[in-house]
């Protein structure tokens, strides 16, 4: 009998185990899942003071003590706010002032204000324990204002001749000095060469994931054709993010096609922070673009979408000069940045609206003793990216907009993730058909618990002024008939065997 009673208990959860479960089957992530953090090595986090080479935290032009050891301490902060990937400043060895990266005066080496090569190696490893990626910040169009090159006979026909850029015709901008650096010639074959050779040196060397590369519009396409064929053969899965700083999407969809994987949304960004820098902004203009990028580039779901970097104002100081409260911008606006097709980019400090003007200001030394309000809600979005595939991979439909208040879907398989975003300054209803949404089903807030069910085929969200929501589409909650029928058939069939066999015990006594 102890048996039965044992059968008894266990049947009701076989029985629910083997009911099919609605969530999505992990996949395998790909380059359009990933969430990524841009940092500068140098202002992040000072993490090893032997190394603490003439820094002056107060000159915003010299170094301020950010190194490796800084990175690798702070790597589960990172992960902690769902970020998958990390964006790396050059970290090759600089000019004595090149404390951002860019100077480069040796290609094979590390600089020796962040740390060694192997230090540099325990950065990747530690960050892909964490299932972290990691892109590395690599300079091809010109070197530091005294490398040694400059005074080697030999090289002479490494650089194109010293002249201004004018920025109008395109073979100028490839042969000037940018801002006064020593341009490379990568027409030289010897040049084409070295550049390359370093480039898959530090990928079979230390395993990095991925090359954020600048300047590229002021290379020939020609280079960068080569570039991506050959450096996409030294690992696989690696991915190449190029910077071409044009408003222009024609112009930059000719690098498109040079090998790229995905290129930063710099037409975007305009849109985004006019967008968000203040309430009661139309959106109309940022989501047709987001709805062209599909028409314009090769893989839209791989472009790079961000809000600031370190050649920009910080969108902080945007918020600052329309007399608004910076945390209520930003979250808007990230969940724009983290809800659309591409690849969300957030650069360091932006969790804590980090402020700053022109450059060097908006380089900034990071502070991790803030408020974590921010910090807080990115790393809610963070989870909502890497659980729901439709909010990276899902196909997106416009299904309202007006006068900045905006409700998009985005739609992967069987899953359907509804954004609603209040960019006005009072609370806002909007009204959804069965012909937009599916009848009979509900929608579930993922950020702040909203439960929108529909009547009549219809569904009315609300939504206070500066607030966002992110929806999941699932069905109606409320009693499981089917288990629940399923279930008293069980418990029927189980209490009629007891009886029987109390029957039989019983004759069997008599």
């Amino acid at each position: 009998m102890k048996r039965a009673w044992l059968a008894f208990i266990t049947i009701p959860f076989l029985l629910f185990y083997a009911l099919p479960v609605g969530a999505v089957e992990k996949e395998e992530r790909k380059w359009q899942d990933e969430t990524i953090y841009f940092l500068m090595v140098d202002r992040f986090n000072n993490g090893d003071n032997s190394n603490d080479l003439n820094i002056d935290t107060k000159d915003p032009e010299a170094y301020h003590g950010g190194d490796f050891e800084g990175v690798i301490k702070q790597l589960d902060y990172i992960k902690d706010m769902g970020f998958t990937a990390i964006w790396l400043s050059p970290v090759f060895d600089n000019a004595e002032d090149g404390y951002h990266g860019y100077w480069v005066n040796d290609f094979y080496k590390t600089d020796e204000h962040f740390g060694s090569m192997e230090t540099f190696k325990q950065l990747v490893k530690e960050a892909h324990k964490r299932d972290i990626k990691v892109i590395l910040d690599f300079v091809v169009n010109h070197v530091g204002p005294e490398h040694p090159w400059l005074n080697d006979s030999s090289k002479a026909d490494w650089f194109h001749p010293k002249q201004a850029e004018d920025g109008e015709d395109q073979q100028e901008r490839e042969d000037s000095w940018l801002q006064g650096l020593p341009d490379l010639n990568q027409d030289n074959p010897e040049v084409r060469k070295y550049l390359i050779d370093a480039a898959q040196w530090w990928i079979t060397e230390t395993d990095i994931d991925g090359y954020h590369l600048d300047d590229v519009q002021n290379v020939p396409v020609d280079f960068w054709s080569e570039f991506t064929q050959k450096i996409k053969g030294a690992k696989s899965d690696f991915y190449l993010l190029g910077e071409v700083g044009s408003k222009d999407p024609r112009e930059i969809v000719q690098y498109d096609k040079a090998g790229f994987d995905g290129l930063l949304d710099y037409p975007l960004n305009e849109d985004l922070r006019t967008a968000f820098a203040k309430p009661d902004q139309p959106l109309e203009a940022l989501l047709a673009a987001a709805e062209g990028n599909g028409e314009v580039y090769e893989a839209p779901f791989l472009m790079a979408n961000f809000m600031d970097n370190h050649n920009t104002v910080r969108f902080t100081r945007d918020a600052v000069q329309n007399n608004q409260h910076p945390g209520a911008r930003w979250r808007l606006a990230l969940t724009y940045l983290y809800t659309v097709p591409g690849i969300p980019v957030v650069y360091y400090g932006s969790e804590i609206a980090l402020d700053g003007g022109e450059e060097p200001d908006n380089r900034r030394q990071m502070n991790f003793m803030t408020d974590k309000e921010l910090i807080d809600y990115i790393t809610q979005l963070g989870e909502l990216r890497n659980q729901h595939p439709s909010l990276s991979r899902g196909s997106f439909d416009l299904l309202h907009e007006k006068d900045g208040m905006a409700v998009y879907k985005r739609t992967y398989k069987d899953e359907v993730s509804i954004i609603a975003i209040n960019n006005t300054s009072k609370s806002q209803d909007v009204t959804l058909t069965e012909e937009e949404l599916e009848k009979d089903k509900e929608m579930r807030g993922m950020l702040s618990g909203d439960l929108v069910r529909s009547t009549d085929g219809k569904y009315k969200l609300v939504l206070d002024r500066e607030e966002a929501e992110i929806y999941s589409l699932a069905d109606r909650s409320g009693l499981n008939i089917p288990y629940l029928t399923v279930m008293g058939a069980v418990y029927a069939a189980f209490f009629l065997f007891i009886f029987l066999v109390w029957r039989r015990a019983k004759r069997k006594r008599s």
